[in-house]
């Protein structure tokens, strides 16, 4: 069963997301494409922002903060329940080719 996940994550509140049901798939088989994402069975994820920080300085940094979230290029067969909870976080990258960043409650992803 082919899940499609729809998040919206307000700071200082809480967010919830949810499953909307689309195609079935074949028994055992997997169907992730390119950067897609493959679930079959239910998902809840229910996430609480406080505050959060983001910076990148320099040519080709990432700062990111994600709470609650599935990434691309993810396969998951059976139900899924993330509960994710942030106080303050902070990621910084400050140099050519750094990276920083926090992730609660992330299922894929780099």
């Amino acid at each position: 069963m082919k899940k499609l996940i729809v998040a919206t994550i307000l700071s200082a509140a809480t967010a919830v997301a949810f499953a909307q049901a689309g195609g079935q798939a074949a028994p055992g088989s997997a169907q992730v494409t390119s950067g897609g994402v493959n679930i079959q069975g239910n998902t809840n994820i229910n996430a609480a922002v406080g505050s959060q920080t983001a910076v990148a300085v320099g040519q080709g940094n990432t700062a990111k903060n994600t709470v609650g979230a599935i990434k691309g290029g993810t396969n998951i067969k059976g139900n899924t329940n993330i509960n994710a909870v942030a106080g303050k976080q902070t990621a910084v990258a400050v140099g050519k080719g750094n990276k920083a960043e926090n992730a609660v409650g992330q299922i894929g992803g780099n």
